[in-house]
């Protein structure tokens, strides 16, 4: 949850400066891409993990 947390804290970074530094779109891009792979990446892990049954 930790590597998921900062990750998505770099890629705020990264979109707040290539949003508004002129010449730094890519910054941007890149940014975006980061929070949609840690959203895939949660979502994958996630449903990967054994569903405990409630009454064991």
């Amino acid at each position: 949850m930790a590597i998921f947390l900062f990750l998505l804290l770099v890629a705020v970074v990264l979109g707040v400066i290539g949003a508004l530094a002129e010449g730094l779109f890519y910054l941007l891009i890149i940014g975006i891409v980061l929070v949609v792979a840690d959203v895939a990446f949660i979502a994958v892990r996630s449903t990967r993990r054994p569903r405990r049954h409630p009454l064991r």
